[in-house]
């Protein structure tokens, strides 16, 4: 049989091409374009359960705040009735003597401070204010005429007097309540509270409340955002404008309308507004959607609106359409992935041979250098070993030299306390004597007296070696201190030579606790006071300061004197071991040695200056244990 070759000939080239550049024009288009789709539509899906929860959430608000304000407004109602019961004002309104006008003013004012009101005024029955609660004010309402206004109108006919507006006297805005004061069935004039409504708008902005009340007339009177004030929900026509005008409800306010850039009607009493993120401009191209819920308040004409604002909700909806927009793109990124893989698949496998090799190859290495590391890590850590004796090592030698520049300082001041203990001794003697003497004659008055001074001199030589004990104590690493305690343990260790040589001891320093241990810091107190004692020896005046402040959490303790001084070439050196300019029997050089090593190990520095005007000054910082507050220069 003679097959026809022509079946097993290979397709054209550009017939195999064609399809694969198709699919490469037209697909990424097609994802972005569904991609788009699909996040718009998240975006509104979101945005419209979004709405539709806060608004249920917002008819919870809406009917909280709203009680609130009829609470507020309901609060005063039965005030201007009181006024019925006051015998005072219709003698008042019978007889309008200044006697009589005098006793209803005193009154009304007593009862406006108890109502915490603005004011309660009277009218007589043309309208003209008889009594006011504000008669001593510049800009009291006494004497004015009121009979233009609805409210008085109102009650003057036997009806309740409800009125918001602004003050024609005063200019200040309020609610006005007004009552017909009857006697005998015949309205004899007309009681009036006004009562400022301020403090609820206040409490809306402390709590971040985006909310108005909109009176009959469609003006806004209260709001939490003072732009929106006095302008009108609803077009108010020519003839309303006129007859606001002549009322003076509203002063001379112009009475703009509030007209948002978009508005779109959700539901009874559930609008989706967008005002300009600036109140006062028309147009703005930063603007803001609320979500508007609106309800009337009972007893009033009044309605209630609470805003939402609707931005975090929109960016919300955003990202939730980003998310489907993106998990979208990656399910197609992740289809066309898997497509493509199914290409590569074969070639994957014909390489998976070479692949293992290489991954055997880098295993040995990995073997090798985990040896190596291994090796490494063992000698690391013999270094760490070794490198813990030696800090263990210094450590115990600190300690040691610590103790022995202690015993040193002890073996200087031996002789001083020797000296000390010399005269008590010498008292003692005599005294026993005398003593005796007086206890064989029966003079026991003298002897007590001589017991009680002998009593008084062995206290003082157990101080003085009560001292010295606890100077030589080892001390912990750890503790607190208090300054005053060890500045005045080191004064009484050194007294003898501050008497010896009649130094001036200037104190200027707070008894605060540091953290340092007490007998550490006791010896570098010594150590320094005992330097400036040292460099003092030849002033004919000598003088000592221990001056301190609080500076970053740490106490600066200054030890001043007036010495010879350091000389330049030995404060190179100053802080060195074994390094002193005393003679070698009065020092071993490590006194400022051990003294900074001790306050470094307590986390505190020990320094030196050079004042001007002379002397040696070395400054002690060691950290607080309760911080005071930094002095006032």
């Amino acid at each position: 049989m003679k097959c026809d070759p022509t079946l097993y000939r290979a397709a054209p080239p550009s017939l195999a091409v064609k399809p694969r550049l198709i699919r490469h024009l037209f697909l990424p288009p097609l994802v972005i374009a569904l991609m788009i789709g699909l996040g718009y539509l998240g975006f509104w899906i979101s945005e419209h359960y979004g709405i539709r929860s806060l608004g249920e959430n917002g008819e919870r608000q809406l009917e909280l705040h709203a009680r609130a304000v009829e609470s507020e407004i309901s609060k005063y109602t039965y005030l201007p009735s009181l006024l019925e019961l006051e015998s005072s004002v219709s003698k008042l309104l019978d007889d309008p003597t200044p006697e009589h006008r005098k006793t209803v003013n005193e009154y009304l004012e007593g009862l406006n401070r108890r109502s915490r009101s603005r004011a309660v005024y009277v009218m007589d029955t043309t309208g003209r204010v008889m009594a006011t609660s504000n008669w001593r004010d510049v800009d009291s309402y006494l004497g004015e005429d009121l009979s233009f206004r609805a409210y008085f109108q109102n009650a003057v006919r036997g009806q309740p007097g409800r009125f918001y507006g602004i003050g024609s006297t005063s200019g200040e805005p309020g609610y006005y309540l007004a009552h017909g004061l009857e006697q005998q069935g015949k309205i004899i004039g007309v009681a009036v509270v006004k009562v400022r409504l301020e403090a609820m708008e206040e409490r809306w902005q402390r709590a971040r409340l985006e909310a108005f009340v909109s009176d009959e007339n469609g003006i806004i009177i209260l709001s939490s955002d003072p732009a929106r004030r006095l302008k009108s929900v609803r077009p108010l026509s020519d003839e309303t404008k006129e007859r606001l005008a002549r009322s003076l409800q509203y002063y001379w306010f112009p009475l703009n309308e509030l007209i948002p850039l978009a508005r779109e009607r959700l539901a009874e009493g559930m609008e989706k507004l967008t005002f300009p993120a600036n109140a006062e401009l028309v147009s703005d191209e930063r603007a803001i959607s609320y979500l508007s819920q609106t309800r009337p308040l009972s007893d009033t004409p009044w309605n209630f609106t609470l805003l939402t604002p609707l931005e975090d909700l929109r960016r919300q909806a955003i990202n939730q359409g980003i998310l489907v927009a993106v998990a979208f793109a990656l399910v197609a990124f992740l289809l066309i992935a898997w497509n493509e893989r199914r290409k590569v698949i074969a070639t994957r496998l014909a390489a998976r041979e070479a692949l293992q090799e290489a991954n055997n190859q880098l295993e040995r290495r990995i073997t090798e250098r985990t040896t190596d590391l291994r090796a490494s890590n063992e000698r690391l850590k013999g270094q760490i070993r070794e490198r813990r004796q030696a800090e263990e090592t210094l450590r115990r030698a600190q300690d040691e030299l610590v103790q022995a520049g202690k015993l040193a300082a002890i073996g200087q001041m031996s002789t001083s306390i020797a000296h000390e203990l010399n005269q008590p001794l010498a008292a003692l003697r005599t005294l026993s004597g005398n003593t005796v003497r007086f206890l064989e004659r029966g003079q026991l008055d003298i002897a007590s007296a001589n017991l009680k001074t002998i009593n008084d001199l062995i206290d003082r030589m157990g101080r003085i070696t009560a001292s010295l004990r606890s100077f030589a104590r080892r001390g912990d690493d750890q503790g607190r201190a208090s300054l005053g305690k060890a500045v005045e343990a080191a004064l009484q260790l050194l007294g003898g030579r501050l008497e010896s040589l009649n130094v001036e001891v200037h104190a200027g320093f707070d008894d605060v606790q540091v953290q340092i241990d007490q007998t550490r810091l006791e010896q570098i107190l010594v150590n320094l006071i005992g330097n400036a004692l040292d460099a003092m020896q030849t002033q004919p005046e000598p003088r000592l300061w221990l001056e301190g402040n609080t500076a970053d959490g740490k106490y600066r303790l200054r030890v001043r004197d007036n010495g010879h001084g350091i000389d330049p070439e030995a404060r190179k050196h100053l802080f060195e071991p074994f390094f002193t300019t005393k003679p070698g029997e009065q020092g071993l050089g490590l006194g400022l040695t051990l003294s900074a090593s001790l306050a470094a190990a307590a986390g505190g520095h020990l320094g030196v200056e050079h004042p001007a005007e002379g002397g040696t000054t070395f400054a002690l910082s060691l950290p607080l244990v309760s911080p005071l507050p930094a002095e006032q220069p």
